[in-house]
């Protein structure tokens, strides 16, 4: 029925519709059992005429003006439920249900999905509370709701009582509830938990996989993720696209690039590239696992684009050593019109850091302040510390954050401390910096080793020592720097002067015939970054087995002329292996694709894409 075809049907001025009616019910005009067809006539109504909100505040006008009481739980459930569908904010709804006599479980389980599904979902927790105090027993629509809302919240505390609930009322064993379960350990973190009550489902569909799948992809355990994605497809069950989502980023995660090229090349074959979410995700995979151009491929060839796109693709260039080139896309999506994000800013002001830009850098943080009235957060306060720093202009880094208006983080302070440790003649600001972080966070590992190469850096040996002894008493462990390479759908994990893997003696050789090689043209060890009081032969030995070395060796002899290597580094590449890497790639003939933990390294011809700025 049409919107005319209504407003012929309902007797209404035209005036404001919440002018016609209050939360108050008044004896003389809503009798407590209206006439049965009046009732039908309104239900009939919102079913079939309620096209807006605008237009159901109107029956719901109509119906009280006709005698249906606000406390019929038939008209309040049909009210809520169509309310809902036009996801409007819960204030209305929560109205309307406050008014019912003795509501539905069918109205309760609306009301708690919508909560759930709203901004705020603690009140789904509230009413299943008062569920069970007014003695309304839950069916099985009751705790998949329930559960999205805690998955949500995050609360996983709250989400094992409801675990326990369900097992009591003897709902577990539905599949919809064993999705909502694994669904919501996932959300809170615990993978592990997840799959346990995964591998016990006699019945698992395509969401079970999926959430499963998911858990592991952002919880920090992408082999796990792409283990459960081989078993999906001996099962037969076919991925969609937020399968894609969740691999694809667990490819990203890993640098599994091979792999990721057969899940673009599946996409295309099954139509799922033109899926918004999985061709962004597509994008991101090949930004962070540094094909640049295939990334820029994937975005020129989206027939949809959103804001999401443009910034991936920004911060993509940005940790790929193309500033220029990421400010240049970002001029492209202001031509058309497109509100850039927070996120896209932190990617603006990234490439200016990462590429010296520090005078652009200020005009795009004014520019976000005052033409797109985007208000800095502690991120982009971060990257401006960061460009500071990393320009070498460490006092004026240190002036900014004490004018910042917010109070400083870890993470701005590590930043400060960072830049002390390349810029030499910093080692009182330094320590400033250090003791905020033990204010802070004073049992984190990589304070500790940036305060220790500062004092190296400086020949304070005895400080260094100090620095060393505190982190045994304290127990704090540093993290062990690791180098992951793929090769023939495998990933292989290296770490220093690691000998555990199957090729190790071949890889040694391979080490000291490319020392040989570097040294003819010039190479003259790093030493300066081993920051411990050793002899300067031990200090050669120690940077000729770093991670990123024996996996790039371990590369050179599994793999074709030509082929070019990328490597996956967790720590922060030494200058010494910057230095070592380039040359490899000239001797060797090699492109070398290095990601460590804040950008990526393009090494060809012997040079590298960040100009030896880092």
């Amino acid at each position: 029925m049409h919107s005319s075809q209504l407003d012929r049907q309902l007797p209404i001025s035209t005036h404001n519709p919440s002018n016609h009616f209050s939360f108050t019910n008044s004896p003389s005009t809503c009798p407590e059992s209206p006439k049965p067809y009046i009732l039908k006539k309104c239900i009939a109504l919102l079913l079939t005429c309620a096209s807006s909100k605008l237009k159901l505040r109107q029956i719901h006008a109509f119906s009280i003006r006709h005698g249906v009481p606000l406390t019929n739980p038939d008209m309040g459930k049909h009210l809520i439920f169509t309310l809902l569908s036009f996801s409007s904010p819960m204030s209305y709804a929560r109205q309307i249900f406050s008014q019912i006599q003795n509501p539905y479980i069918f109205t309760w389980n609306t009301m708690i999905r919508g909560h759930a599904e709203s901004e705020n979902p603690m009140p789904a927790l509230e009413l299943y509370s008062q569920m069970h105090v007014s003695c309304v027993e839950p069916d099985t629509h009751t705790y998949p709701f329930l559960l999205k809302a805690i998955a949500k919240l995050m609360d996983v505390r709250e989400g094992e009582k409801v675990h326990s609930m369900c097992i009591r009322n003897g709902f577990e064993s539905l599949v919809f509830v064993q999705n909502a379960l694994v669904h919501m350990y996932a959300a809170c973190g615990h993978a592990e938990s997840a799959h346990k009550l995964f591998v016990l489902m006699p019945e698992r569909n395509l969401v079970t996989w999926n959430s499963v799948i998911n858990g592991y992809a952002f919880n920090g355990m992408p082999n796990e993720a792409l283990t459960l994605f081989r078993e999906m497809g001996l099962e037969g069950v076919e991925p969609d696209g937020f399968t894609m989502v969740s691999l694809l980023s667990a490819c990203a995660e890993l640098g599994a690039l091979a792999l990721g090229r057969r899940a673009h090349v599946y996409m295309v074959k099954v139509g799922l590239d033109g899926n918004l979410h999985a061709a962004n995700s597509l994008l991101d995979l090949y930004a962070k696992c540094g094909s640049i151009r295939q990334a820029h491929k994937v975005f020129d060839e989206m027939e949809e684009k959103n804001v999401v796109s443009w910034t991936s693709l920004i911060v993509g260039l940005a940790v790929n050593g193309f500033g220029k080139e990421a400010l240049e896309l970002f001029k492209g999506l202001e031509r058309r019109g497109l509100m850039p994000s927070e996120i896209t800013f932190v990617g603006v002001l990234y490439a200016c850091s990462h590429c010296g830009m520090v005078d652009e850098g200020f005009d795009y943080f004014k520019r976000m302040k005052e033409e797109y009235g985007i208000v800095p957060k502690i991120e982009h306060y971060g990257c401006m510390v960061d460009l500071l720093g990393r320009a070498g202009l460490v006092k004026q880094a240190h002036e900014f954050i004490r004018n910042m208006p917010m109070q400083p983080n870890a993470v701005v302070w590590r930043t400060l401390l960072g830049a002390c440790t390349i810029h030499d003649g910093h080692l009182a600001l330094g320590e400033v910096a250090r003791a905020q972080l033990l204010r802070l966070e004073p049992k984190h590992c990589g304070d500790y080793v940036l305060l220790s190469n500062l004092y190296a850096s400086e020949q304070r040996w005895s400080d260094v020592h100090k620095v060393r002894r505190t982190m045994l008493r304290e127990g704090v462990k540093k993290t062990p720097g690791h180098s992951l390479v793929e090769l023939r759908n495998c990933l292989h994990e290296f770490v220093m002067g690691d000998r555990s893997h199957p090729q190790s003696e071949e890889i040694y050789v391979k080490l000291a015939e490319i020392t040989k090689l570097l040294k003819l043209e010039g190479y003259v060890p790093h030493t300066s970054n081993v920051l411990a009081d050793i002899e300067e032969e031990e200090k050669e030995t120690a940077l000729s087995y770093h991670s990123e070395k024996i996996a790039i060796a371990f590369m050179l002899i599994n793999t074709a002329p030509g082929i070019p290597i990328r490597v996956v580094k967790n720590l922060r590449v030494c200058a010494d292996c910057h230095l070592a890497i380039k040359l490899i790639s000239k001797v060797y003939d090699r492109e070398i694709v290095v990601r460590d933990r804040s950008r990526f390294h393009h090494f060809k011809d012997g040079l590298c894409s960040c100009n030896d700025y880092w």
